[in-house]
């Protein structure tokens, strides 16, 4: 065993009213996990973290811990806080690498779920695990959705995606890969082919513009298409990205991982208006990625981006790249809601519903980046088990 997660779940005060877990979205119970975790029973605390977040595994590594458990730690105002996140990935890893399910007894009832992002695996998991029947529909060849083609492997392996599908065939969901739903399938043919409720948990895959001059050009890529499959790209020696938020730090990092010798993130505040979390601008950073502030992007050419400054110069001016990687940003696809009637959509194209997933559609419902723009996984989490009650509610009233 690792002495080093030992020794940092050793500096836990378990406080009786433990700030940490009010500070974490899904309120993992982080004292009474690291109490059962220091008294040899790992498995008993793995399970308690799987039944209160499926995804604790992956939370445990992706999270944003400064911000949530870690950020409310009291011994923050000494020092260093308790290193949750280490503790509760030794323990997730431990637990759903040898936990095996079974198929529980079915309700009678079938639910489907569209996309198999974080929102869509949380809810075949709790809904499985209730006995409901679960098809979930993968428009790629394999589950995971943002966390597998769109966060970077040296962030998050993807080892551990290919165990959670396997969890989920033990507990009798059905995946069907390859699978666009949306115009040659439709809600409506699900709910003719037996279905009780449809969850669309589809994420957010279409890259938002710039608007300007080159976006068609060659050597300009978006960064979510970029960190599908950075293996077929060649992007030269130097390459710039435009944007500030967490999906720029990733890709400028792995561009610097495939071989791009200088890498330069662009933007037109400053770093304190960078919308990133700031340990990932640290390890970008760390990295060697350089940042070039008060820099806004008028045209894009085949040899770099001009720009004008705004800062108080307001001048223009011109930086050589080989490559430029837009990552300003995405929206939802609308495959499904243009070829579906009855679910209303906000003008930015997210998914209306209320705050238990419900959309405008009934029997239909939907959580996740759909619904509230590019957010952390925990947080889809918390509105998947949201849409989980909802939906039992839902099955209740149709059989009262």
């Amino acid at each position: 065993m690792n002495k080093y997660v030992i020794d940092i779940a050793k500096t836990c005060l378990g406080c009786k009213k433990p700030s940490c877990q009010k500070g974490c979205p899904v309120n993992t119970p982080i004292a009474e996990m690291i109490r059962l975790f220091l008294a040899g029973e790992i498995t008993k605390a793995g399970d308690m973290l799987f039944a209160n977040n499926p995804l604790s595994v992956i939370c445990s590594v992706v999270c944003p811990h400064e911000k949530h458990c870690e950020g409310h730690c009291v011994l923050n105002k000494k020092g260093a806080p308790v290193s949750v996140g280490n503790i509760e990935n030794y323990i997730s890893d431990f637990y759903i690498n040898k936990v095996r399910f079974s198929k529980r007894e079915h309700t009678g009832k079938n639910i489907a779920i569209i996309g198999s992002g974080p929102a869509g695996i949380a809810l075949a998991f709790i809904m499985a695990d209730k006995g409901h029947g679960v098809t979930m529909y993968e428009g790629n060849d394999k589950i995971g959705g943002v966390l597998r083609y769109g966060i970077p492997e040296f962030r998050l392996h993807k080892q551990i995606l290919d165990t959670l599908s396997e969890r989920l065939i033990q507990l009798g969901v059905v995946i069907r890969p390859n699978t666009m739903m949306g115009k040659n399938l439709t809600l409506d043919e699900l709910f003719r082919d037996g279905f009780d409720a449809v969850f669309i948990g589809t994420g957010v895959w279409s890259p938002r513009k710039l608007n300007i001059k080159g976006e068609t050009l060659g050597n300009v890529h978006f960064a979510i298409d970029y960190l599908k499959n950075p293996e077929v790209y060649k992007l030269g020696s130097k390459v710039i990205v435009l944007g500030a938020g967490n999906v720029a730090m990733d890709v400028a990092r792995t561009a610097v991982r495939h071989g791009v010798r200088e890498v330069v993130v662009m933007y037109r505040k400053d770093e304190e208006s960078m919308s990133a979390e700031k340990h990932e601008i640290d390890c970008a950073k760390i990295d060697g990625v350089k940042f070039d502030f008060f820099k806004e992007p008028v045209e894009l050419t085949r040899d770099g981006v001009r720009y004008r400054t705004t800062d108080e110069s307001a001048t223009e001016g011109f930086s050589e790249a080989d490559s430029i990687l837009v990552a300003v940003s995405q929206a939802p696809r609308d495959l499904i809601v243009k070829n579906n009637r009855g679910i209303e959509v906000k003008d930015n194209g997210l998914i209306v519903t209320d705050d238990s997933g419900r959309t405008t559609k009934e029997g239909v419902f939907a959580s996740g980046d759909v619904v509230t723009g590019a957010r952390t996984v925990v947080e889809a989490v918390s509105f998947s088990k949201r849409v989980a009650n909802a939906m039992e509610e839902y099955f209740a009233t149709r059989e009262s």
